[in-house]
């Protein structure tokens, strides 16, 4: 279970940031590939969309198999996947970065807020992007896509292992958006990069001041200058951090 101290501590640092801790680590693919935030006009100071994965994954559709008519079952896996996502987790759709037809639309992703799930990420597109852009819950895809999801994608898979934009997810890792992209964490992980993430990030403040002083970035990123190292021992001191 992701721990409510290092949720907070994720939702203030950067998938940058994040990614290099994971690199640091060996993990190289962890950055959701070609997705990005539907509201382009997020404000940078908006907390990240931070929660553990629930996962869909859609094949190709096959016709004989995919008509208007499956949205009638009660079980069908978009529609119960959407109904099932915990609150407080991020809903991740598997749809094989093809965006000729939506992953969802502007009524499942109000429904998925209204429950209080944290955000959506699909590495195909949406649907009534411009809706889903105004409502409060996060949301990342790689571009606006009219086409019902049966035109090309056949949901079959609730809350198993997917790949998403080349990233491998699996349920229960934590997943991590920001005005950047968005990030997946192995869930073994999350409390070390959590917490390495922020003290990161302390540094890389620190070094932006001093940088926008008009200081030599040698010796200061990274701080091999014992001197550096002393000042920001100081800094952090005088910001409480």
């Amino acid at each position: 279970m992701l721990k409510p101290e290092t949720r907070q501590k994720l939702m203030a640092v950067s998938t940058a940031t994040i990614c290099t801790a994971l690199f640091k680590r060996g993990l190289r693919t962890q950055f959701i590939q070609d997705v990005r935030p539907v509201n382009t006009q997020r404000d940078p100071r908006t907390p990240n969309m931070v929660g553990e994965a629930f996962t869909l994954r859609y094949i190709p559709a096959r016709e004989d198999l995919n008509p208007i008519s499956v949205f009638q079952d009660r079980a069908h896996p978009q529609r119960k996947a959407v109904e099932e996502c915990p609150p407080g987790a991020v809903f991740v759709i598997d749809s094989r970065k093809d965006a000729r037809a939506a992953s969802a639309g502007s009524i499942l992703v109000t429904r998925l807020m209204k429950r209080g799930v944290a955000g959506i990420v699909t590495d195909g597109g949406f649907r009534d992007s411009p809706e889903i852009a105004q409502l409060a819950i996060p949301a990342y895809h790689s571009r606006p896509s009219a086409p019902t999801n049966l035109t090309v994608h056949q949901a079959l898979d609730i809350n198993v292992p997917i790949g998403c934009g080349d990233a491998p997810v699996w349920p229960g890792d934590v997943i991590v958006g920001d005005g950047e992209g968005v990030v997946v964490i192995p869930a073994h992980l999350a409390d070390e990069i959590a917490e390495e993430a922020t003290e990161m990030t302390a540094f890389e403040d620190f070094v932006t001041e001093r940088v926008q002083e008009g200081q030599s970035i040698l010796g200061l990123y990274p701080p091999t200058d014992e001197r550096n190292r002393d000042a920001f021992a100081a800094w952090r001191k005088s910001k409480g951090r």
